[in-house]
């Protein structure tokens, strides 16, 4: 059984005749007809009743056409794979990043990319989570990282390091103990990531734990970005939220003090593409370079296990 036989059998089961499938394959009628034929006789079942006007599929052709299918693509990904090594010189790499990337040390990602691969061009886009996966989701890009959780369908989600994250406030003591939803809910809020709303991921994660409670969040404030909402809550203004990785970083306001959540929560990073879909050289290559820079500034305990990248 050859691949060249695999190719023709399925061409002519998708098209009902040899002469279409011939078409489809740049070939010659009586060249998918013999391919099939010998295929036939190796495996010792009929795999079409040759009609006047269409081939009819047996029973034996529908048995074999997935294991065909996956056969053939699995052959046409690994040559995809083999010429990934000598086609960086070239094309187009399209990623997409956390909006806070700065604060996960992919501030330069771009740059040390470009140094490696100066000959390809390199878009990306740094969006909340919910935009960009949607985005990888409809092959506008085709991966990036994301905070989980993001409900879209059609992706093929890896994680790679939770980071924590706590409430932040001028007012609340830390003492008290640790929030829960119900405080959460009755605080004043300012929130970021204002055009996302509540499809942003840490947001949905607190207004699922709300509506189990039979509460609503509604916050007084929305802004779109993390650091006007320290600003904000940094005068007393209102309460806000903010990740480990964020309130670690030189230039978290001092006034604000940080209490965990009852319910430990946590920001999620993950590396997602389109389930099934195999990444353009480049853009594997910039993944790996934007996974290797977040598990090396996280902390042991935040790296989540993973499966080796296929």
């Amino acid at each position: 059984m050859t691949l060249a036989q695999l190719r023709a059998f399925l061409a002519a089961y998708e098209s009902g005749s040899f002469t279409a499938a011939a078409a489809e394959l740049d070939s010659s009628q009586a060249s998918v007809s013999e391919l099939v034929s010998r295929l036939e006789r190796e495996i010792g079942l009929q795999l079409f009743a040759r009609g006047a006007r269409r081939l009819v599929p047996t029973a034996a052709a529908e048995e074999l056409r997935e294991h065909a299918r996956r056969a053939v693509a699995a052959i046409d990904g690994g040559l995809d794979a083999l010429s990934a090594i000598t086609s960086l010189d070239g094309g187009v790499c399209t990623f997409g990043v956390l909006r806070n990337a700065a604060y996960y040390e992919l501030s330069d990602l771009v740059q040390r990319f470009h140094q490696r691969y100066p000959n390809v061009r390199v878009r990306l886009v740094g969006l909340n989570s919910a935009l960009v996966a949607d985005s990888v989701a409809s092959g506008e890009i085709e991966a990036g990282l994301v905070v989980l959780p993001v409900p879209v369908a059609g992706l093929a989600i890896r994680p790679l390091f939770r980071d924590e994250v706590f409430f932040a406030s001028t007012t609340r003591d830390p003492a008290a103990g640790p929030v829960g939803i119900d405080e959460f809910a009755d605080a004043k809020l300012v929130l970021y990531d204002a055009y996302a709303g509540w499809r942003d991921p840490t947001r949905l994660q607190l207004l699922e734990r709300a509506r189990l409670q039979g509460r609503s969040i509604e916050p007084a404030v929305e802004v779109e970005h993390v650091e006007t909402a320290l600003s904000l809550a940094a005068t007393g203004a209102a309460d806000t939220i903010v990740s480990g990785t964020v309130a670690r970083t030189g230039g978290f306001p001092e006034q604000l003090t940080l209490t965990p959540f009852a319910e430990p929560l946590y920001d999620t990073i993950a590396l997602v593409q389109r389930e099934g879909a195999y990444l353009s050289p480049a853009t594997a290559r910039i993944a790996e370079l934007a996974e290797h820079t977040l598990l090396a500034a996280a902390e042991p305990d935040q790296v989540i296990a993973t499966t080796p990248r296929r």
